[in-house]
């Protein structure tokens, strides 16, 4: 096995990427379904980007925010689909090391991104509802602009660390990474050092990203919930409950499966290696898959512009 060796680090020239351990039978198939929900986050994503470019109408807070929602479902999924169907299907389970720290990379900054676009949105919501009359003043395009900026640089920033202290490690003799990609802990378990800072690194990451994004996102919701049923008529708090439906929806489709693979990591022990390996794919995979679909048939804009579209029907 070929190391590559500077000043007091070494790592291999390439990992290798199992795939589904315990499911080698199955994984061929098993991608066909990947591939799917891939061409539909894919395809999906695109529309709407489309849709919200072409038609000025749409040039508003929640729909640029949804369109940086797309732009980071399309990075984060596309980092990780292509090499894990090269995987499953044609046995490429060899990545290169600085490769495998790009896509370690990307997957943990996007996803961090993602929680901050959510983050946002719901501060939009509450915005919308909460001060209706003041919603444009307050988020002004200028406005939008500086939080997906100030919400990418921080996924960049916070997550750019955890690629610089791995690669100032040595790796032990095993180059096996059990899974279908690079994740930030199963590259951990392969130093041959002390990882305690990095877990911890790894650890206040995790809470001061995705924590902080859920406590704004938790308490945004709660002042909404107080203003809704203050309203006086039930048509009223039916239209301000149907603007947050496919944004709660959407939370949780990307928070429930986060949450469950981040503690599996930690209780590794109690669950088997093939559920943890699945949500870790579904994890990359059913947010992007079901993002567009959500605000497609839940936004009433979206889905409209959509119909028109595919009937060749003018606004």
């Amino acid at each position: 096995m070929m190391f590559t060796s500077r000043n007091s680090s070494s790592h291999p020239e390439f990992f290798i990427l199992l795939g589904i351990p315990g499911l080698e039978n199955f994984q061929f198939w098993i991608a066909f379904s990947f591939c799917v929900m891939y061409v539909v986050a894919i395809v999906g994503n695109i529309t709407v980007l489309h849709i919200i470019r072409t038609d000025h109408t749409l040039h508003e807070p929640m729909y640029l925010f949804l369109s940086m929602l797309a732009i980071t479902d399309l990075v984060l999924s596309s980092s990780t689909q292509p090499k894990m169907l090269a995987i499953l299907w044609f046995h490429a389970q060899e990545i290169e090391y600085h490769a495998c720290l790009i896509q370690v990379f990307f997957i943990h900054a996007f996803s961090s991104v993602e929680s901050g676009v959510l983050m946002a949105m719901a501060l939009d919501r509450y915005v919308a509802i909460c001060f209706p009359l003041h919603h444009s003043s307050i988020l002004t395009p200028s406005v939008v602009g500086k939080l997906g900026a100030v919400v990418m640089m921080r996924g960049l920033l916070w997550v750019s660390p955890f690629c610089f202290m791995i690669s100032r490690m040595p790796f032990c003799s095993s180059q096996v990474i059990p899974q279908s990609y690079c994740e930030h802990m199963a590259v951990l378990k392969l130093v041959c050092a002390d990882t305690r800072v990095n877990r911890a690194y790894g650890l206040f990451v995790a809470f001061s990203l995705a924590g902080f994004d859920m406590t704004v996102i938790s308490i945004s919701y709660v002042m909404i919930l107080r203003t809704v049923q203050r309203l006086p008529s039930s048509e009223a708090r039916l239209k301000a409950f149907g603007t947050c439906a496919s944004h709660v929806c959407v939370i949780l489709a990307f928070y429930i499966p986060a949450l469950f693979t981040f503690l599996t990591h930690r209780l590794r022990h109690h669950v088997p290696r093939v559920v943890h390996i699945m949500f870790a794919n579904l994890y990359l995979l059913v947010p992007p898959m079901l993002n567009p679909i959500i605000y497609g048939v839940g936004t009433k804009q979206i889905r409209e512009r959509f119909i028109q579209g595919c009937c060749g029907k003018d606004p």
